[in-house]
């Protein structure tokens, strides 16, 4: 894999567990990466392109993640600070429908929510137009060294261009190396708590299990960290915990 993009990959679809809520509801791999194709469509539809930024909500969940990989996939960076996506004026900013009333959006930036209908009809609504796209991936010419995630402070020695960009080749690298030193594999379910604003969290949380076509689990945002076990079915009974501090992007 080149860029986090390629985790979206046609032929990666099968009937495998991708991802599992915190409330239990799993998806299979058929079902993220069709999903995040239609979540590309409508960030490409509200104005991102390659470039651009979009501000997510870190808070981990299926919508949050399917507009990460959309993201990723059109080449548009996030943050997953609201924000200060807001204060920077990013293209388009994501955010929990409960948060929408204390958003205040400039001139040029799309306000997006989701868990039900928002409040403005200036504010998308998220779901209602995610179900209803096209599932069909869009276009895309990213390359390794372009941004995945804006603004990310991974420490002084650790940043990838100096500004805290992380590029896709470097998130990708990352996550290579906490797939070997963790024997992950394709039968491995990897417990992912906190939220997403830590990017070495986004690498071995998310990243380094959907490349080898593990299970991720989202735990309640109450528990922190990242747990790898050896099986899905979470007959493991001392799963490995990841030192995330470890984790460094070059």
């Amino acid at each position: 894999m080149d860029v986090v993009g390629d985790l979206l990959a046609r032929d990666r679809r099968s009937r495998d567990t991708a991802l599992v809520t915190a409330d239990g509801r799993e998806r299979t791999y058929h079902d993220l990466i069709t999903n995040a194709y239609k979540a590309a469509n409508v960030l490409r539809y509200l104005g991102a392109r390659e470039g651009s930024v979009v501000a997510l909500a870190p808070a981990p969940g299926l919508h949050t993640v399917l507009a990460f990989l959309g993201a990723a996939r059109l080449g548009a960076p996030v943050r997953f600070d609201p924000e200060a996506g807001i204060a920077a004026g990013d293209r388009v900013v994501l955010v929990a429908v409960d948060d929408e009333p204390g958003v205040d959006p400039r001139p040029g930036t799309n306000l997006v929510a989701f868990g039900g209908p928002p409040a403005r009809p200036e504010t998308t609504h998220w779901e209602q137009e995610l179900w209803s796209e096209n599932p069909a991936t869009p276009p895309s010419s990213v390359t390794p060294d372009d941004a995945v995630i804006c603004g990310a402070d991974g420490g002084e020695e650790d940043r990838d261009a100096g500004d805290g960009d992380i590029s896709h080749g470097a998130l990708l690298d990352a996550a290579a190396t906490v797939s070997e030193k963790h024997d992950l594999t394709a039968g491995s379910r990897v417990a992912f708590g906190g939220d997403l604003s830590d990017p070495r969290a986004v690498t071995a949380g998310l990243v380094a299990p959907l490349s080898v076509g593990a299970t991720v689990a989202l735990t309640d945002q109450s528990r922190s960290g990242v747990e790898i076990a050896a099986s899905v079915d979470e007959t493991d009974e001392s799963p490995q915990s990841v030192d995330l501090g470890s984790i460094a992007f070059r």
